[in-house]
């Protein structure tokens, strides 16, 4: 009777040790956390770490709260345009649009201030919010649970994506730079290494504009004439010469349909095409004729 008493204890240990561990876990490639505020203690912080350059996170019934630290695997050296050296590292949450029951808080040296409220069932869908941080700043994000009466399922999920690479023309935020630096048109030595370190290489022509409310951001249908790279499958179709996808940009450089053949360079934001440099390809091909001669190009591409 004894040795049954100790071998259903040791049971219940095990499945409550296992349903624990099921409760927070990490993805393998430490990209991803998932867990549950059941398991947390009122008033507690549970630390979290994660070393990706993008992932998800998932904290149901939310409890207590979360500080989260995001140490990507990135160059030392961040690269603006023209090659330019900054050490900045900007980053961007995009919350789930059943976002709900925390407030997601930016922690900068101490100081707290408000990214993602606790959405209302008839709240618009949360927006993208973005934020940088220079060499040497203590930036973490700090998730704080909302009390509720009811023990309703509720889930505070987002998304996070971190580049050393990104400048005022992929801003989402609230407060880009200023829409004159992100509209402003590159200059060679930018179109040039836009071709080198683009997520997307891209020859084609502006079937049309449309605008996305949600994202406050002008939609370009993009007809591609041929797909020089693409990191992802964003423009497809039947053949390389009918290839079809859609390029997002800001409002506020005012994109309109017109002929032409364009060079489309540019980031995959969450999965979105998001337009760096835009040359007419005639120029392109003025530029990168004249750099090759020269021995200043930073990297070959086949051009016509």
């Amino acid at each position: 009777m004894a040795a049954f008493a100790l071998w259903n204890y040791a049971s219940w240990m095990l499945l409550l040790a296992t349903f624990h561990a099921s409760l927070a876990n990490y993805s393998e490639d430490q990209c991803s956390w998932r867990g549950s505020g059941l398991s947390q203690q009122k008033g507690s912080v549970e630390q979290i770490s994660l070393h990706c350059a993008e992932g998800t996170l998932d904290w149901l019934y939310p409890k207590g709260a979360l500080r989260l630290t995001l140490s990507p695997r990135l160059p030392s050296v961040a690269v603006g345009p023209g090659g330019s050296s900054s050490g900045l590292i900007t980053a961007c949450v995009k919350p789930s649009e059943q976002f709900h029951g925390a407030q997601l808080y930016l922690e900068r040296d101490g100081v707290l201030e408000l990214l993602v409220g606790d959405r209302l069932e008839s709240s618009p869908p949360p927006r993208v919010r973005c934020f940088s941080r220079l060499p040497g700043e203590r930036v973490a994000l700090f998730l704080q649970a909302t009390p509720h009466q009811d023990i309703s399922r509720r889930i505070a999920s987002f998304r996070y994506e971190l580049r050393g690479d990104w400048t005022a023309r992929l801003s989402l935020d609230s407060n880009p730079i200023s829409s004159e630096d992100a509209c402003r048109p590159c200059n060679n030595t930018e179109i040039l290494m836009a071709v080198c370190t683009s997520d997307f290489v891209v020859r084609g022509n502006i079937r049309s504009v449309e605008e996305d409310e949600n994202l406050r951001a002008a939609v370009i249908r993009v007809g591609a004439t041929r797909v020089f790279r693409q990191k992802y499958a964003l423009f497809t179709g039947s053949s390389r010469i009918s290839s079809q996808g859609e390029i997002r940009t800001l409002l506020q450089c005012g994109v309109k349909p017109g002929p032409g053949s364009f060079l489309f360079t540019g980031r995959v934001h969450f999965g979105e095409a998001w337009l760096g440099c835009a040359p007419r390809y005639k120029d392109f091909q003025r530029a990168y004729v004249l750099a090759k001669a020269a021995q200043q190009i930073p990297c070959e591409l086949p051009v016509d």
